[in-house]
């Protein structure tokens, strides 16, 4: 289990609405909301108690939060 350590830094939008190809699921799956795919930079702490920062995106929505947060790659 890998666990985020502080905030997300240098969040940015890549993706909204009906640009993004998971619309129909996450609307299925969570509701309607303004969804928008974000990126961002995390420390995270992996199992054996070691820290390293990564690459990871999500999915967002107002009054629903994030959903479906991915590890895209280690830095």
């Amino acid at each position: 289990m890998i666990k985020i350590i502080g905030d997300i830094v240098g969040v940015e939008i890549i993706a909204e609405n009906h640009s993004i190809r998971e619309l129909v699921q996450l609307r299925e799956r969570y509701g309607y909301g303004q969804w928008k795919k974000k990126k961002g930079i995390a420390l995270l702490e992996c199992t054996d108690g070691s820290t390293a920062y990564a690459e990871l995106h999500w999915y967002e929505a107002h009054g629903i939060g994030r959903v479906k947060i991915k590890l895209k790659r280690w830095l």
